[in-house]
């Protein structure tokens, strides 16, 4: 009974995956893959700039104890 369940539900999944969802076509991959490289770059290097900027400043503080 609960081997028919799974392949049962494996099989409605499959259907699914194949008739149901729109899947993007390459070019809007690309043009997405394109905005995410873009916007982590962007986040990396603000993190960056946040790690320089706290590591200097701490540096000043402990020079003062």
């Amino acid at each position: 009974m609960v081997k028919f369940k799974l392949f049962s539900y494996a099989k409605e999944s499959y259907d699914e995956l194949l008739h149901k969802v729109s899947w993007p076509t390459w070019k809007d991959l690309q043009s997405s893959a394109i905005v995410v490289s873009i916007a982590s770059l962007i986040i990396a290097f603000v993190v960056y700039l946040m790690d320089i900027s706290f590591s200097t400043l701490l540096k000043g503080f402990y020079t003062w104890f």
